[in-house]
């Protein structure tokens, strides 16, 4: 999946505008005019980097007369005092963006970090980690991304992409077999073809999901370890399975021994520490 280059573009405009606003008076204030001056960004955390390109991208939309050098693919494991990227030019250019790039990459590299640490917990087991889309507004391009280059896959990018009938359409559908059917006609009637996941909390919409089908795949929405074992061998292979709900580093093994297809993890992009990241002045 890639990341559009023209919908990346417009949210760093927007954020060096809301950032820099009618110019970086501290740095104009301080520094001279024609000074030509070069920065590295140094790893302070272990991690995972992810954002290297979108710095790339902060600093070049500042002043497009600043070298970029990047050392450190996405992707990689990084460890403290690694280099990770070279800037060199107008130092005004380099501190007008300096924060912005900084906090792309800080919060991308704590997602992938993150995310390695939890697909780690899968090696050996065919499972997939999946993130949800609890991301942050007009940032999940980029929080997606993240997540990839930590070796989670990407669910749905929105609301658009794929069918998911959770617990509120089913409510408010009138049931299951209803949401499902109404599902079918409006797929027909739009001519696409969208693959259809639907949650299910208990054994009994478990049964009756399993009696009407029409799926391609059920979520099985806070089951325990010992009912997900038990309702993903019900569905026997039949449809694919993903669990959900509350599971962390320390329940994710367990959930993932039961034999479930993917387990969906919101935390990955709504509860993340960024990444330690400092961009040095080098003489």
């Amino acid at each position: 999946m890639r990341i559009p280059i023209m919908r990346i573009d417009e949210i760093i405009e927007k954020a060096l505008r809301e950032d820099i606003g009618e110019g970086d008076h501290t740095s104009l204030a301080t520094i001279p005019a024609k000074a030509f001056r070069k920065a590295q960004l140094i790893v302070k955390e272990n991690g995972i980097l992810a954002g290297v390109n979108i710095a790339k991208k902060v600093f070049q939309k500042s002043d497009p007369t600043l070298s970029f050098k990047i050392f450190i693919t996405d992707g990689t494991a990084i460890y403290k005092k690694d280099i990770v990227f070279e800037v060199e030019g107008n130092p005004v250019s380099i501190l007008s963006a300096e924060r912005l790039a900084l906090n792309f990459m800080q919060r991308m590299s704590g997602i992938a970090t993150h995310t390695r640490k939890l697909s780690d917990l899968l090696i050996g087991l065919d499972c997939k980690l999946l993130d949800t889309r609890k991301t942050t507004p007009l940032l999940r391009e980029l929080e997606k991304y993240a997540v990839r280059m930590g070796g989670g896959e990407n669910h749905r990018m929105g609301l658009y992409d794929m069918i998911m009938i959770k617990d509120n359409h089913i409510d408010f559908a009138g049931g299951i077999g209803k949401a499902i059917a109404s599902t079918h006609e409006y797929l027909k009637k739009i001519n696409k073809n969208l693959k259809i996941e639907i949650e299910v909390r208990n054994f009994n919409e478990l049964r009756e999901v399993l009696n009407i089908g029409g799926v391609d795949r059920i979520m099985l929405d806070n089951f325990t370890p010992a009912d997900l074992k038990e309702a993903v061998k019900l569905i026997g292979g039949k449809y694919e399975t993903e669990a959900s709900g509350g599971i962390n580093s320390e329940t994710l093994r367990s959930f993932a021994e039961t034999g479930v297809n993917y387990i969906s993890v919101g935390a990955l992009t709504h509860q993340i520490k960024s990444l330690d990241l400092s961009l040095v002045a080098k003489d």
